[in-house]
């Protein structure tokens, strides 16, 4: 039991890490003002290219991130 739960440990840890990073690494949009109807109206737009896969591996290590969370906490 011990080597799982240091895997899982440790697989918690990277998730969480990375997850961080990419949230950061994301473009920023033109702030809390566009959030309430300000800005250039331009708020529907797609993500091309690296833009596009930044958002889907956010995507995947949230998932990872709570399947693993989840596995911790079934596991106590």
């Amino acid at each position: 039991f011990r080597t799982v739960e240091v895997f899982l440990f440790f697989s918690l840890l990277l998730s969480a890490l990375g997850l961080m990073a990419a949230v950061l690494m994301q473009a920023r949009g033109s702030g809390l003002g566009a959030t309430f109807g300000g800005g250039d109206g331009s708020s529907f737009r797609t993500r091309r290219g690296v833009e596009a896969r930044l958002y889907q591996f956010t995507i995947i290590l949230a998932v990872i991130f709570v399947a693993v969370s989840l596995l911790i906490y079934i596991g106590e």
